[in-house]
């Protein structure tokens, strides 16, 4: 495909406005009945140009950094592109963030407006007012203002009221490849956030690149619920933008369900977290249905997994196994696209590897879901399968104008113009991981095949050497263990030691209902950590997964603690676990499993 040279993210928009100014360009729903409200995209351009000219009112200019704090929500890409095609620079904050997070984010990118979402996190920014002192004004999307200060989005919008179309646009001509979009920081599994600037030209080129990779057709809706101070989500928004399709924003985190089977999406991204979620529980509802529904469910998927094989392999589907596939999404699978809202033709799945057992059985119940790749650094895209092409445990081939190669050491390369431009305020890093000659060092180990298809094998800085020399990827190792029903997260120990162990987390739901059904009392789920029967069962549950790898690969020892969340500062926004964090906190039982190393 040919990329073209849009001279901003403006120009981009323009063309879908010029195009198909009466296509829903966004929807958002206000309860459980499917209430919603929407706007077309010549809607959308308007209230775009007018938060442009109310900050060209505050005398923000080109460069100037404007902080997006909210959940994931329709104001969030206004207030988004409003900034981006005026000008100004994006910096988002995950709505997670704690105030000090916060903090360091606004001082640290220079930023002198913030958009707040709600009375929640503007208390974030009242409790460091005083550490903030670059901030001329607070703009809070829902709720009422108190003072000067702080100023509600209706009155926000009426301050460019008495700034012309003529300046406007002069001001939008002005924006150039080079300027910087938007900083994106990294969530950080280890040290201290780094900023990604990542220009214009990253932004236009990496969404048409996502645009020759997707198989989008005129009339598709896609469904969001990821965090937008991720690049992840808003990469996809922007490939939205040309597409000229509408999207779909969930109310929150905890409606996602009940959104989906509103909004009835054709496609939408996630994170493996949650398919591994859902996969858990239609699993978990079939086994506790048992008898003959139980059977019906395991034959189906049998079924389902006799027809990947086959798509996987490219051989034609036998007609008996056809048939019997028929049958089964009748019974079985028709019930799973139903609860995704009926007309989905595909997923995107990245930000972590999805276990194969699950992506399998999702692709033999007809959820497609392509896995791919992307990083903060690469403006969150390089790979993806595409919806004829796919494998489990890949994360296919690059996507157009995207070079990929792996170094000596085994280290995963990427060079295009998706590349972020360096770190803020960070030359020294940026020098670490982006070559004089453009390749940026993912710090992924992986391999190429012959038809460019690319699959993950590890991560440098997670690669565990044990005290016999062994070099071991954890990722899959956990992957594997985490599909157990009882389990919900994993993180494998191991380095310069004898054996691996691990540190495990309990699946709430599951592990409740069997400590019902055999008797044990519990006032509290702290206290099933210590429970000597569970202790027992997460062992053999184990023991039973350690089947799958080599005798060096096994685990030897796990200890049970609380899960790891955002809210304990465990897992990043991106349900990564911050593994340096829980080495720090659970140091003591650690050392416990290696009394004698």
């Amino acid at each position: 495909m040919r990329i073209v040279d849009y001279q901003n993210i403006h120009q981009l928009l323009k063309k879908t406005i010029d195009s198909k100014p009466d296509t829903t360009a966004y929807r958002w729903f206000l309860d459980s009945e499917g209430t919603s409200e929407s706007v077309t995209w010549a809607e959308f351009y308007d209230q775009v140009k007018q938060v442009g000219k109310s900050l060209m009112a505050l005398d923000v200019q080109k460069g100037d950094k404007v902080i997006v704090l909210s959940n994931s929500c329709y104001k969030w890409v206004l207030a988004d592109m409003g900034i981006t095609c005026s000008g100004p620079t994006t910096v988002g904050i995950y709505q997670s963030n704690l105030a000090e997070d916060c903090k360091y984010i606004i001082n640290h990118s220079d930023s002198v407006v913030i958009f707040a979402e709600n009375q929640e996190q503007l208390d974030k920014i009242l409790k460091i007012k005083d550490e903030i002192p670059n901030i001329r004004k607070v703009v809070l999307f829902n709720g009422a203002t108190q003072d000067d200060w702080i100023i509600s989005f209706d009155d926000f919008l009426a301050l460019g009221k008495n700034v012309t179309e003529k300046d406007y646009q002069q001001k939008v001509k002005e924006v150039t490849p080079q300027d910087v979009a938007t900083i994106v920081y990294t969530s950080g599994t280890t040290g201290v956030p780094k900023g990604a600037v990542i220009t214009q030209d990253n932004v236009i080129f990496t969404a048409q690149s996502v645009e020759g990779c997707a198989e989008v057709l005129e009339g598709d809706e896609g469904f969001l619920f990821l965090p937008l101070a991720h690049i992840f989500a808003r990469t996809l928004i922007y490939a939205s933008m040309l597409f000229g399709t509408t999207t779909n924003f969930a109310r929150g985190m905890d409606t996602i369900v009940d959104d989906l089977k509103m909004a009835k999406p054709h496609w939408f991204p996630s994170v493996p977290r949650i398919y591994e979620k859902v996969y858990s529980k239609i699993v978990s509802g079939a086994e506790a249905a048992g008898g003959a529904k139980l059977k019906i469910f395991n034959w189906a998927r049998s079924v389902g997994d006799q027809v990947v094989d086959c798509r996987l392999n490219k051989e034609p589907i036998p007609l008996g196994l056809g048939i019997k596939h028929k049958i089964a999404s009748k019974l079985v699978f028709s019930k799973i696209n139903a609860a995704l809202g009926g007309r989905l033709r595909f997923c995107i799945s990245g930000a972590a590897p999805l276990d194969p057992v699950i992506h399998k059985f999702f692709i033999g119940a007809d959820v497609i879901i392509l896995e791919g790749l992307g990083m903060t650094e690469n403006t969150s895209f390089t790979n993806v399968n595409r919806p004829d092409n796919y494998r489990i445990g890949w994360v296919g081939p690059p996507g157009p104008g995207i070079e990929q190669k792996i170094a000596e050491d085994g280290e995963i390369l990427f060079r295009g113009r998706n590349v972020m431009r360096e770190y803020y305020k960070m030359p020294e890093e940026t020098a670490k991981d982006i070559s004089a000659d453009g390749w940026l060092h993912t710090g992924d180990l992986g391999e190429i095949d012959s038809e460019n298809f690319l699959r993950i094998t590890g991560r440098k800085k997670d690669l565990i050497i044990t005290a016999g020399g062994k070099n071991i990827a954890p990722s899959a190792i956990e992957g594997t263990i985490a599909t157990s029903k009882y389990i919900n997260q994993v993180m494998v120990i191991g380095d310069k030691r004898k054996f691996l162990s691990a540190l495990v987390t309990l699946d709430p739901d599951n592990i409740a209902e069997y400590a019902n059904e055999n008797g044990i009392k519990f006032n509290n789920f702290e206290e099933l950590l210590a429970n000597d029967k569970i202790v027992k069962l997460i062992t053999n549950e184990v023991a039973e997964k350690n089947k799958n790898f080599a005798k060096f690969e096994t685990i030897k020892k796990i200890t049970l603690v609380p899960e790891f969340t955002v809210e304990n500062k465990m897992m990043t926004p991106t349900f990564k676990v911050k593994k340096n964090v829980a080495m720090d906190a659970y140091q003591s039982k650690i050392d416990s499993m290696y009394p004698k190393d």
